[in-house]
C-alpha cells in the first residue's frame, strides 16, 4: 500500500502486475439512511441517454486495491422488500445465499425461479474524479465515490488484460499513465446499457504532481464500506428475511450452492416496485444497479 504521493509515484509500475492480477481475478470470480453525497452519480435525460467523463483513481492512502466489492440482495416477499448487504461480500455464510442453494437443488421450477429473483446482485466502489458532467458542471474537477456493475468493470479488465497481442495493456487507475473513461449511457429495452462506454487514450491527468497529490489525498477510504461492523448479523438477516418471506427458517439439507451458478431471470421491471426517481433504474441480468437501494431500503425497514 502506498503511504505517501511520493511513494504512489515510485511503486506505481511494480504494483501494477499485482493489480492486473487482481482486476482478472476478481472478474472471472464473478449499501442506509439519505444520500451519501460522497457518491457521483450520472444524469440521463428523459429518453435514458448519458454522457460523462470520468477518471478511475488509484488506492487512496494505506489501502492496496483502488476498489471494493460487494454483494447485495433485493428483492420484495410478502412481508415486503428485502434490501441488505450479503456476507458473502465478507466470505461468510449468508442465509439468503442459503435457502437459494436449498431452492435451486429443490429441482421444482417454482423453487428455481425463487433461487433466481433472490440472487445476490455484484457492484463495485471505487474513487473518481470528474472531468466531464455536462448535466452537473458544478462537479467537474471534484473527487467522488462510484458505484459501478459488471458491465463497467469487465471494461476494466479488459484494459488491464487486453485478448490480443497487439494491443498494451493499460492501468486505468494510474494518475500518469492511465486513460479516462468515456461513459456513454442509452436505454435499452426499459435498463441503462453502457455498452459503447470507453476508455480514451492513455495519457497524465495533469502533468503538474502537486496538483496530482491534492488529487489523491481528497480520496475516500473503500474499507470502509466492507468492514464487519457495517454488516448485520446472520442471526439479524435470517430474522428480517423470514419477515420478509412470512416463513421461519428453512434449514439447508442439499449440497450448498455458488449463487453465481444460478442463472439471473431474465424478467422485465418488477410491475410492484413502488416508483423511483426518473434517473434511477431496477437491475438487470448484467448490469447491477444500486442507484434505487437506499429508496428501497427506507420501505423495507419501514414495514
Amino acid at each position: 500500500m502506498s503511504t505517501s504521493f511520493a511513494d504512489l509515484k515510485r511503486s506505481r509500475k511494480s504494483l501494477y502486475d499485482k493489480l492486473r492480477d487482481e482486476t482478472s481475478k476478481t472478474a472471472s470470480s464473478n449499501q442506509g439512511g439519505g444520500v451519501d453525497t460522497r457518491f457521483w452519480q450520472p444524469t440521463v435525460d428523459k429518453a435514458g441517454n448519458g454522457y460523462a467523463v470520468i477518471r478511475f483513481l488509484p488506492a487512496p492512502k494505506g489501502e492496496d486495491i483502488p476498489w471494493i466489492r460487494l454483494f447485495s440482495h433485493g428483492f420484495q416477499g410478502p412481508g415486503g422488500w428485502y434490501i441488505e448487504n450479503s456476507l458473502t461480500t465478507l466470505n461468510q455464510k449468508d442465509p439468503v445465499g442459503e435457502l437459494n442453494s436449498t431452492l435451486w437443488n429443490r429441482g421444482d421450477e417454482a423453487g428455481k425461479e425463487q433461487a433466481r429473483k433472490q440472487k445476490r446482485r455484484l457492484s463495485y466502489i471505487s474513487n473518481i474524479y470528474v472531468v466531464k458532467d455536462p448535466s452537473n458542471p458544478e462537479n467537474d474537477g471534484k473527487v467522488f465515490l462510484f458505484k459501478f456493475g459488471k458491465k463497467i468493470f469487465d471494461k476494466i479488465n479488459d484494459l488491464m488484460n487486453p485478448e490480443f497481442q497487439d494491443e498494451s495493456p493499460i492501468n486505468p487507475f494510474d494518475l500518469w499513465e492511465g486513460a479516462n473513461f468515456k461513459m456513454k449511457i442509452r436505454n435499452v429495452e426499459g435498463y441503462r446499457n453502457y455498452d459503447k462506454s470507453e476508455f480514451d487514450s492513455q495519457a497524465a491527468m495533469s502533468e503538474d504532481d502537486d496538483e496530482l497529490e491534492k488529487i489523491w489525498s481528497s480520496q475516500y477510504s473503500l474499507q470502509e464500506f466492507i468492514d464487519p461492523k457495517n454488516f448485520k448479523s446472520y442471526a439479524e438477516l435470517q430474522t428480517r428475511l423470514n419477515r420478509v418471506l412470512g416463513t421461519t427458517a428453512v434449514s439447508s439439507t442439499a449440497a450448498e450452492l455458488d449463487e453465481d451458478d444460478i442463472p439471473s431471470s431474465p424478467t422485465p421491471r418488477q410491475a410492484a416496485a413502488p416508483k423511483i426517481e426518473e434517473d434511477s433504474v431496477p437491475w438487470s441480468e448484467e448490469e447491477s444497479s444500486d442507484d434505487s437501494l437506499d429508496f428501497f431500503k427506507k420501505l423495507a425497514e419501514d414495514d
